[in-house]
């Protein structure tokens, strides 16, 4: 890493071999957190057959985002816990604790029994095993930023945390690369029976070695005076949020950065990955490798955004990002699908769907759990609408009236389910589920996406920019935060904010997105959220967040 730093008088040195240390440290630790904690998004389809079998596919998919999300929903609490940890004791030894609780929880994860052999224990063992990992990694995010900007030079702390903030990519990117590697070798089926478990299972390796090198730190030279000095904090939690002036900077930085900032970058990652193999069906295989070249193209970015905010401030770029996001959204993905599924785009524009139902036996058909029965006309009808990635719209029948289905001139009953039995049911089903399937089949509705007809270089072209929309929000933010509160409750004050805004604002992204696509029958409707999100925290942060690149964090007590 030939870098330089500034010096005295404005000349430049040579980032010392202690600096180097202490981010490639910091980086290779959280880059195997953020492999650990991606693997199960990624692989989120075959988690749900695997541990969610006892359920209906929809609800299956649905339940496995949830678990998804159960990760993201407890950051926060890991952050309180851990930033407690690390404001009391130190920042070496709190993300040490953090990267082993991570660690073997992937590794278990690997070895746990499915749903066919456990049964219902299966999943919730996940589920727990999922929580341990959103603890860990809310502890770890905050311990690594801040203990590298702490050995940071003034105006550079943007450049070296920026090293940080190319983590959650680089460890997106190497669970797709693992992935991937082990798909190609053992073959789709043989993957999908057990060889998803070998990406779990090889995190073992990382962990040994990133733990063996942060055995190697020093504890962080600002941290270490303070403490020497009898100046840390006796009760950081209440320090951090037991007082207005504290937690007042706590919100600003959740609603006026880090909220925007969630939405954008999981919008960017995640969103994009979902919205590829599940709206469009592109197969898997595909879509990771389209996913991680756009990855590897854009993540240099993180290095430049970060360095740029020591030059011209924080604010500027982060806000940037989230409104050019917000206002581009909609035809990116537009044209993702004329790219990647054109046959699909075309059958939306040739032969409309429209439900035609009583309004009052539509349901909203989120059901993240798996026990609601949907059989009403109308529900029966959407479901299959929605899983068949076929956009519609709504119109109102008289009450009382069986649902039908519009497609171009045709027109399909729905039934009703109500008081059938099992077998009556599954008759009913497979009937309509046949006439609704030639149905759209023969209006040029397809049932995956044509390889031959997929435009591979448009769409890394615009995966990629979704990519540097991310790179633009994310690069500065570590600095901006650690940069917003004193030393002695640092490591508490910054992880709550963070991890509330990527842990519930952005983590809940998918499945949000999911329903509100499912509910509306439009496959761009979920974009609504991460737009309305990052909108909000640009207004809120123009207004209300300060900039902090000069500031001082030798005197930041």
């Amino acid at each position: 890493m030939s870098v330089t730093t500034a010096g005295p008088a404005g000349k430049t040195v040579p980032m010392t071999r202690e600096e180097k240390k202490v981010i490639f440290a910091s980086s290779l630790g959280t880059v195997f957190e953020w492999y650990d904690f991606y693997l199960y998004g990624s692989l989120s389809a075959i988690i749900a057959a695997q541990f969610f079998s006892g359920v209906n596919p929809t609800a299956a998919f649905i339940f496995a985002l949830m678990a998804f999300a159960a990760g993201f929903a407890v950051r926060p609490f890991g952050a309180l816990v851990f930033g407690r940890l690390g404001d009391l004791v130190g920042r070496k030894y709190t993300f040490l604790i953090t990267i082993l609780l991570m660690g073997a929880s992937t590794f278990v994860v690997g070895i746990l029994p499915n749903y066919a052999s456990w049964g219902i224990a299966a999943p919730v063992i996940l589920i727990i095993l999922r929580l341990f990992q959103g603890l860990a990694l809310g502890g770890e995010y905050g311990g690594a930023a801040t203990y590298v900007a702490e050995h940071a030079p003034a105006g550079r702390r943007g450049f070296y945390t920026s090293w940080i903030q190319t983590t959650a990519t680089l460890g997106l990117f190497l669970s797709l690369l693992v992935i991937l590697g082990t798909r190609t070798y053992l073959g789709e089926a043989a993957f999908a029976d057990w060889g998803w478990r070998i990406p779990f299972l090889v995190s073992i390796i990382l962990l040994a070695v990133s733990v063996w090198i942060r055995l190697t730190l020093n504890e962080s030279p600002v941290f270490k005076k303070m403490k020497e000095e009898g100046k840390t904090s006796k009760a950081p939690l209440t320090e951090a949020f037991g007082r207005w002036e504290n937690a007042k900077v706590g919100l600003i930085a959740l609603f006026g950065g880090t909220a925007g900032q969630a939405v954008v970058w999981y919008t960017g990652q995640f969103y994009a990955l979902f919205f590829l193999t599940q709206t469009l069906k592109v197969d898997g295989w595909t879509a990771n490798v389209l996913i991680a070249i756009s990855l590897l193209i854009g993540t240099p970015f993180f290095i430049v955004f970060g360095w740029l905010s020591d030059k011209i401030g924080r604010k500027p770029i982060i806000l940037g990002g989230c409104l050019i996001a917000a206002l581009t959204y909609f035809p990116i993905f537009a044209a993702i699908t004329h790219y990647a599924n054109p046959a699909l785009e075309r059958a939306q524009a040739t032969s409309p769907v429209t439900v035609v139902a009583d309004p009052s036996e539509c349901s909203f058909q989120f059901n993240p759990v798996g026990t609601a029965k949907f059989v009403s006309s109308c529900d029966i009808a959407k479901s299959f609408l929605a899983r068949n990635s076929v956009n519609y719209s709504n119109e109102a029948a008289p009450a009382g009236t069986v649902a039908s289905i519009k497609v171009g001139e045709t027109v399909i009953p729905s039934f009703s389910g109500v008081g059938l039995d099992a077998a009556a049911m599954k008759a009913q089903t497979d009937a309509f589920t046949a006439s609704m399937t030639q149905a759209i089949r023969t209006a040029g509705y397809p049932a995956k996406a044509d390889p031959a007809e997929i435009n591979t270089p448009m769409v890394v072209a615009l995966l990629t920019v979704l990519v540097l929309f991310v790179t633009m929000v994310y690069g500065p933010i570590a600095a901006w935060l650690v940069e917003l509160f004193p030393t002695r409750i640092r490591y508490t004050a910054m992880s709550l904010p963070y991890h509330i805004g990527n842990g519930w604002f952005g983590g809940f992204l998918p499945t949000t997105a999911f329903a509100m696509v499912a509910a509306t029958g439009d496959i761009y409707y979920g974009l609504w959220y991460p737009i309305i999100v990052a909108l909000a925290t640009f207004v809120i942060g123009l207004v209300l967040a300060p900039e902090t690149n000069k500031r001082d964090l030798e005197n930041w007590h």
